[in-house]
């Protein structure tokens, strides 16, 4: 009986550690978002540069948190609140009513 809860907790811990890498890699989507309003030319050279330089600090975080093996709670809550305020500044980016042309 013991031994049952004790493989349960510990399949709960290794799927939990597994959700926490999850929870912390890149998001993908603000790179399609960014690659979309360079085609569409809503982002101007300049925007652009600075949106890729963001999204760098933002994967040199996620390197950083996970080179211990352990990404902390704040480590997680940092890296959630950045890509956060990169969504907002593409979003920003995007619709400032200045373009390529």
């Amino acid at each position: 009986m013991n031994l049952k809860k004790i493989l349960a907790a510990i399949v709960i811990m290794i799927i939990a550690a597994g959700n926490l890498n999850a929870q912390v890699a890149p998001n993908p989507s603000d790179k399609i978002k960014i690659g979309q309003g360079v085609r569409s030319g809503e982002l101007t050279k300049a925007e652009t540069v600075r949106l890729a330089k963001q999204q760098r600090e933002i994967k040199k975080d996620v390197k950083s948190a996970k080179a211990d093996g352990v990404v902390t709670r704040e480590e997680r809550k940092d890296i959630k609140r950045e890509k956060r305020k990169a969504d907002r500044t593409i979003y920003r980016k995007k619709h400032n009513n200045r373009d390529r042309n």
